[in-house]
């Protein structure tokens, strides 16, 4: 678990980590570099779950050897399907990190949501919902890597 006091945002016990794939932790179907160590470095603390559409067929291969659970969401209706998936881990606990249009619904639930700008962008409605906005998934990871980061960035 990671737990910080953020004055004016609150107390953050994170105990699971819930990741887009593709444009969040990979772009074109390729785990992006850094991303492996980072997610192995955050696995003692969080529970690490990886939710993907797997447009490129590669999410499972991309994470092999990285203690994460994949789940595939079906084509149509993803918003809505990762919503209910993080609803169902329990939302108080929960940071999720995405850049997609169908990230927004996760993002917005979750106790903390961050969402990233990279190579594929970010949906407006995303960034909206998102309680932070980095430029890269190394940024993001690594606000959890050092949450004393968070401290500085969402404070009031």
């Amino acid at each position: 678990m990671i737990a910080i006091e953020v004055p004016g945002f609150g107390a953050l016990a994170l105990e699971r980590l819930v990741l887009d794939f593709n444009g969040t932790l990979a772009l074109d179907g390729a785990l992006l570099p850094g991303v492996a160590a980072r997610l192995a470095a955050l696995a003692p603390q969080l529970a690490i779950h990886v939710l993907t559409a797997d447009t490129h067929g590669t999410a499972a291969r991309a994470l092999a050897g990285i203690p994460c659970a994949v789940n595939v969401v079906p084509a149509a209706g993803q918003a809505e399907a990762k919503l209910r998936f993080v609803e169902s881990l329990g939302t108080a606990g929960l940071v999720a990190i995405g850049n997609g249009r169908n990230d927004r619904l996760m993002l917005g639930a979750a106790r903390l949501g961050i969402a990233v700008v990279q190579g594929e962008g970010a949906a407006a409605a995303t960034l909206a919902a998102a309680d932070l906005v980095v430029p890269t998934i190394a940024d993001a990871l690594d606000l959890l890597v050092h949450p004393l980061r968070l401290v500085a960035s969402l404070r009031d």
